[in-house]
């Protein structure tokens, strides 16, 4: 073994080179303050690695980046583990890159002759920050598209080559496929390359000057190996032990819906640690965003470069510890501030909550038996009613219809409720409520339009009310009969069960005590109903040709009451009327639920 070892370093010069590493002196002995450069290159190691891995089962492009980045965080095998690894390690290198800042300014390692590698440690330092900034983007998704635009747009504000410079950011006119290809390129080539040159330059530059010691040195000197060699191993130890609790804690990074340009994301939010310019940047408004954004950073950057130069002066030292001290207070204040808004803001909470359903929901469309089709992610979610559905509504029905009290996101309108309350349209319960007398004039059915006062609000409060037993069990069949025109989702069971019942239904309603078709047409041909049509109510084709046009004589005719036809006024197209009717109707792909076993349940 000798000879080989002999041998080797005859050719390599290896022994040389590993006593230079590790017999490095160490001003007053090893310490834990000296570990942060150690657990840096650590950290970058593990980003090189798992990043390389990550690339070779990512595709750069506007219609597969999200779809190779779900394959890698859900089917490939340990892929949510590398990712997680890979997000979590880049915000460690973001706190340990302020420790080792603070360790060198405080032992005041950037001093003669050390002013140049304290320079090139800024630049790695601003180098990493862009590889957060560009790597935030390239899962494609809603989180990281919509938060790098508003990012990226600050290039747009710079003096005299702005609107150029943020064309040449994002590759054109728009964000879209060649933002993320220029990103990619810069997170995965440009940016690792620069950090590896300035790093070599940095270590060596740390080497010839050696270690800075913050006097009095309370201890002799000693070699690098092997105390200092056993703190930054346990300093690495935990720092791995951190990020690895992180990412088996929360599954890997997250990753929200794809990114969809024409949906506005209110949950849009730089990471953590660029949440303190997000909040400098509020104070600024209008035209003034140009000092919050480019002037005063760039001042206080040039400050600290300036560093080792003021550092000569009596009082210096203490000056940049002062500034770097208070820098980094004003960051944890600002950062407290944008998160104590954020809490309060019920807007940003609600963009929250859609944005964690909607990751969700594209997740078990993806793993449906249709899969992610060749048009990509995003269509999942553009062609699904239970996350479009309510968006339409609460654009187009809100302002007079509500759903369940609210306008099917959640929050409830400042316009006064004039239409009917949708949700549960034509359902059992629904129905008995409308013909409920007690109810029927409510803003939930006809107390918001003019029919308030019309002939069904007093049939239902007059005769209704006067129904004896036997009667409002007829009542009771006949709007069995109508809501199961509806053919709804949720009850057809109950629907197959009473198949007799809704028969009799039917029968009923024609009869002289129902009287629903003096008015209205159901099941026959009627050319003098003046209500609308009953036939069909509540199913699919009723619900999109009334929401098409209500004025046709088969619903109010020229008896409508401001309810426009989405489709004969052009405000909807049949596509997003589809997924309105779709949505009031519960219908949706729902992933199948997993029957638990007997032994798991106890049972």
């Amino acid at each position: 073994m000798n000879s080989l070892f002999n041998w080797l370093d005859q050719r390599t010069g290896y022994k040389a080179i590993v006593k230079h590493a590790l017999y490095e002196n160490v001003p007053g002995g090893a310490r834990w303050r000296y570990v942060w450069g150690s657990t840096l290159t650590f950290c970058l190691v593990i980003q090189f690695i798992t990043g390389t891995f990550l690339w070779m089962a990512y595709s750069p492009s506007s219609q597969t980046a999200w779809e190779s980045v779900y394959y890698i965080q859900y089917e490939m095998a340990g892929g949510w583990f590398l990712r997680g690894l890979h997000h979590y390690t880049a915000q460690a290198m973001n706190i340990l890159l302020v420790l080792h800042l603070m360790q060198v300014v405080i032992d005041g390692a950037y001093k003669a002759p050390r002013e140049m590698n304290f320079w090139f440690g800024l630049g790695l330092l601003l180098l990493v920050m862009g590889l957060s900034l560009t790597g935030y983007l390239l899962p494609w998704d809603q989180k990281g598209y919509w938060a790098t635009k508003v990012a990226t747009s600050i290039a747009a504000i710079t003096p005299f080559i702005g609107p150029e410079l943020q064309k040449l950011i994002i590759g054109g006119a728009d964000y879209g496929h060649h933002t993320l290809t220029r990103f990619f390129a810069l997170h995965a080539g440009v940016l690792p390359a620069s950090i590896i040159a300035l790093l070599v330059v940095h270590i060596y530059l740390f080497r010839r000057h050696g270690l800075k010691a913050k006097e009095p040195k309370m201890r002799p000197d000693a070699a690098f190996w092997p105390d200092q060699v056993l703190k930054d191993a346990v300093a690495c130890l935990a720092v791995l032990a951190t990020v690895l609790f992180l990412v088996i804690q929360t599954r890997g990074a997250e990753l929200t819906a794809p990114a969809d340009p024409s949906e506005p994301y209110s949950a849009a939010r730089p990471e953590w640690y660029f949440l303190f310019l997000f909040q400098f940047l509020k104070y600024f408004p209008g035209g003034t965003e140009i000092w919050g954004a480019i002037i005063i950073p760039t001042v206080l950057l040039l400050v600290i470069f300036a560093m080792p130069f003021i550092g000569n002066w009596k009082l210096g030292h203490r000056f940049n510890l002062g500034f770097l001290w208070a820098m980094l207070g004003g960051a944890a204040l600002l950062t407290w501030l944008a998160i104590a808004e954020d809490r309060s803001n019920p807007e940003y909470l609600a963009g929250v909550k859609a944005a964690r359903f909607e990751a969700q929901r594209v997740k078990e469309l993806a793993q449906s038996p249709s899969g992610i089709s060749a048009l990509g992610a995003v269509e999942l979610l553009r062609n699904d009613p239970l996350t479009q559905g309510p968006k339409l509504f609460s654009k187009n029905c809100a302002s007079c219809h509500r759903f369940d009290g609210h306008d099917g996101l959640g929050i409830v309108p400042q316009d006064p409720q004039s239409g009917p309350d949708l949700k549960g349209f034509a359902s059992r319960e629904w129905l008995t409520g409308m013909l409920d007398p007690a109810k029927v004039a409510s803003t939930n059915y006809f107390g918001g339009t003019k029919f308030r006062d019309g002939k069904m609000v007093r049939f239902v409060k007059k005769d209704v009310a006067a129904y004896s037993a036997d009667e409002k069990e007829q009542l009771r069949k006949v709007i069995a009969a109508v809501s199961a025109e509806a053919g709804l989702k949720g009850q057809r069971a109950m629907d197959q069960a009473d198949a007799a019942i809704i028969a009799e239904g039917r029968t009923l309603a024609a009869g002289d005590t129902m009287r629903c078709t003096e008015c209205h047409q159901f099941r026959k041909t009627d050319e003098d109903a003046s209500a609308p049509d009953l036939t069909g109510y509540g199913s699919r084709e009723w619900l999109i040709s009334i929401i098409n046009d209500p004025t046709h004589d088969r619903f109010y005719g020229k008896r409508n009451d401001r309810m426009p036809g989405f489709a004969k006024e052009q405000i909807l197209d049949a596509h997003s009327i589809q997924l309105i009717a779709d949505w009031l109707r519960g219908e949706w792909y729902e992933a199948p639920k997993l029957i638990e076993s007997p032994a798991a349940t106890g049972k």
